[in-house]
């Protein structure tokens, strides 16, 4: 139990990608762990882990949103995190208006359309990134891109169900010329909420289903990288390897929709799956399993502690 107030800064999965089907299915190699980042009053990191089994107990400490600061990049695994110096309320998505001014990250979005970037900035775009198809527990799918650092990563932190690589580009200018054109022609978008993936989560669709239309919309994806004229990448048909943590979150089961808002409040609850930043918890006292988005705490300033609790719905059977 600890009375230290932290801000949430998200759940991240930084261990290694699994290795073979057969060591996933031996246990050896799962594709590492999530951790949620915390950001004590001093502006140093803690990192609490959220495997299968572990508990999180958390009390909301205060309304609202708060700046989590801003990025400079220095090159592609070279960046500083800046705190933000006012410790201001978040008023664009998890920064104040200052610290999303003068954040390196924000003007990735604009550097495939002749956007100016600073030199560290630079040094990350120019290497090689890769573009891929993503489908969700509901079937909606998304194109995305990934650094090569990241390549894995980043669609563990997406919480794909299945995905494949479509692409290999020499650099970030490119696999973003390349993803604006699968979703102009081919009609992929570039986001889906994490609101839909959680819901997606209550009744995920038939592996075999999703992993066809991830297929097909892949090929289709891939067919129209071949025939776009644009130069500095190579089609490639590669599978995204899904971490074994979130195999039980993408599986059929009879599980409901976490009953809190997550923003206020108490909670507790035991983990038992995550894919992404969704965690499908049990509550103490209750036999019902509980989709939880856990996105919805970025931003927030939360107190940890074991003897906090989520209180469990008056009526279970109500939620069938």
């Amino acid at each position: 139990m600890t009375d230290t107030r932290y801000l949430v800064h998200g759940v991240f999965w930084d261990g290694a990608p699994p290795g073979s089907a057969e060591d996933r299915q031996s246990g050896r190699n799962d594709g590492g762990t999530p951790v949620m980042r915390l950001q004590d009053p001093a502006g140093g990191f803690r990192e609490l882990t959220l495997d299968a089994g572990s508990r999180l107990g958390y009390r909301v400490a205060a309304e609202g949103k708060f700046c989590l600061g801003h990025h400079r990049v220095h090159g592609p695994a070279d960046r500083d995190h800046v705190v933000c110096p006012a410790k201001a309320p978040a008023v664009r998505g998890s920064q104040c208006e200052r610290c999303f001014v003068v954040d390196d990250s924000r003007l990735i979005h604009d550097f495939h359309r002749g956007g100016g970037v600073p030199p560290g900035l630079r040094a990350y775009l120019m290497q090689q990134h890769w573009l891929y198809v993503a489908t969700f527990a509901n079937g909606a799918s998304k194109v995305g891109t990934a650094s090569n650092l990241r390549k894995w990563n980043r669609l563990a932190e997406q919480g794909a169900v299945v995905a494949r690589y479509v692409a290999r580009a020499d650099d970030g200018k490119v696999v973003r010329i390349l993803e604006d054109m699968l979703t102009r022609d081919g009609g992929l978008p570039q986001q889906v909420r994490s609101a839909a993936k959680a819901a997606a989560l209550v009744a995920p669709a038939p592996a075999v289903e999703l992993d066809a239309l991830n297929g097909r919309l892949a090929a289709e994806a891939r067919s129209l990288l071949t025939c776009s004229g644009i130069e500095g990448f190579d089609v490639v048909d590669e599978r995204w390897m899904r971490p074994g943590l979130a195999d039980g979150a993408c599986t059929p089961a009879a599980r409901h929709s976490y009953p809190h808002d997550l923003s206020h409040g108490a909670h507790g609850f035991r983990i038992d799956a995550v894919s992404g930043s969704i965690a499908v918890a049990a509550l103490d006292g209750a036999e019902l399993e509980f989709v939880v988005n856990l996105s919805q705490l970025k931003a927030r300033a939360v107190e940890l502690g074991d003897h906090y609790r989520s209180e469990v719905p008056a009526v279970q059977e109500s939620l069938f």
